[in-house]
């Protein structure tokens, strides 16, 4: 059961804590049907079990309190499997933390994976590229399959690249929004 955060954050006051609720309700009922427990999955959950605001003054912080408050509460005697992902561990609640049995760190693959994940996601390059690129760009999986997609899209609108390799070099270069920072320009200063 995926948890979708947008769906359960609403405008209205009081809404969001009834969504949660509701939520657990409804995980409850699927635990208690099926002999398997089935997941209950928070993708990107830094959305909603972010940092508390302490002494929180606004209704929106107010809010988010709350919503945190009641999850950790049904944390506390969910029977069942909870999964939550992040891409941000550093804006979880510390509070989550100890609620969770299992936690899992999944590093940057090396060297040797990122030539392999080249490999899978462009087969007909040579090895000798894939090694290049995964030794020159310290890319995750997701950021070298969005680069094989700019690539596969370059290959249908411009035909293929004579050196692909440089072609690859290219893209792996814009990928990252950091290396665009010092060029990037806001408002109207010289």
């Amino acid at each position: 059961m995926v948890v979708d955060v947008p769906q359960i954050k609403s405008k209205w006051v009081g809404e969001s804590e009834k969504n949660i609720k509701a939520l657990f309700d409804r995980y409850r009922a699927l635990v208690k049907k099926f002999d398997v427990a089935p997941i209950l999955l928070f993708n990107e959950a830094d959305a909603i079990i972010g940092i508390r605001k302490q002494g929180a003054q606004n209704a929106v912080d107010k809010m988010e309190n709350t919503i945190q408050n009641i999850i950790l509460q049904e944390m506390e005697t969910l029977d069942g499997i909870l999964i939550a992902t992040t891409n941000l561990t550093e804006n979880l609640d510390s509070a989550f933390e100890r609620r969770f049995l299992y936690k899992i760190r999944y590093e940057k693959p090396d060297a040797a994976v990122r030539s392999k994940i080249w490999h899978t996601m462009i087969p007909e390059l040579p090895e000798a590229v894939t090694a290049s690129l995964a030794e020159k760009f310290d890319f995750s999986g997701g950021q070298i399959e969005n680069i094989a997609r700019k690539y596969a899209v370059s290959c249908i609108l411009h035909g293929e690249s004579a050196d692909a390799g440089r072609a690859l070099e290219e893209l792996c270069a814009n990928e990252r929004i950091d290396s665009h920072r010092s060029e990037r320009r806001i408002g109207f200063g010289k």
